[in-house]
């Protein structure tokens, strides 16, 4: 999007919009498979896994995956990661740059947008990635931040994963990416009744395909939800 004097908005301009800047890439050489730290940050950084199925001849799916409140990296990854060896699933977690993420503690988005946007940005020119399978996911504040960026950037993340959110602020509407709710019926911390109850009718009414599972019990991502969420992004 352009602004009215016909020039690209700066970077952090676009960053306060929600934008992420970052694309797939054509060609990849070859890189390191398994867990690696980001190496974009000194304290709060972030996490790389790439399974040891990846081939540079066949783009793999990317998944950018959030943690929640107070979390890290490998919270970040925990859900997918063994859904992810097998589907063959990139996994990339930054690190918030404080206890959560920029949009969630207001006023609005910023430092948060421009880290993952760096973080994506080394992910697309190291892996040969398919751009019809870049996703967003998060568990509880990552899930709400997963759907607020998903649909803030629908031209480049082709399914949004939202394990347990609370809301959601999109700054835009921009394509329509395929999106999967989960939450438990006993989440004490984000209720369903208020929370995705209100949140996937909101999603329908806009527009996007939903898919959505309710299953008994708290405030987590059972194994089984993970993996139906990871098969429902790879088929």
């Amino acid at each position: 999007m352009s602004s009215r004097s016909g020039r690209v908005p700066s970077r952090p301009r676009r960053a306060a919009e929600g934008r992420l800047i970052a694309r797939p890439r054509r060609r990849a050489g070859p890189a390191p498979t398994g867990l690696q730290p980001l190496g974009l940050a000194d304290g709060r950084d972030g996490l790389l896994y790439v399974p040891a199925s990846y081939r540079t001849d066949a783009p793999a799916p990317l998944v950018l995956a959030l943690h929640g409140a107070g979390g890290n990296g490998e919270q970040g990854l925990a859900p997918l990661r063994g859904p992810a060896d097998r589907h063959g699933l990139i996994l990339l977690a930054p690190e918030s740059r404080g206890q959560t993420w920029d949009v969630i503690l207001g006023p609005g988005y910023g430092p948060d947008v421009t880290f993952v946007d760096r973080a994506l940005d080394l992910a697309f020119r190291r892996y040969a990635v398919d751009p019809g399978r870049v996703a967003v996911s998060g568990f509880s504040d990552g899930a709400s931040y997963a759907l607020s960026l998903g649909i803030t950037n629908g031209d480049l993340f082709t399914h949004v994963l939202a394990f347990s959110p609370g809301f959601m602020a999109p700054a835009a509407q921009r394509g329509r990416p395929r999106v999967f709710v989960a939450h438990g019926t006993r989440d004490g911390v984000l209720p369903v009744e208020v929370c995705s109850r209100r949140i996937v009718p909101q999603l329908e009414r806009a527009g996007y395909a939903v898919r959505y599972v309710e299953f008994p019990g708290p405030h987590v991502v059972p194994p089984a939800i993970a993996a139906e969420a990871a098969a429902w992004l790879a088929g």
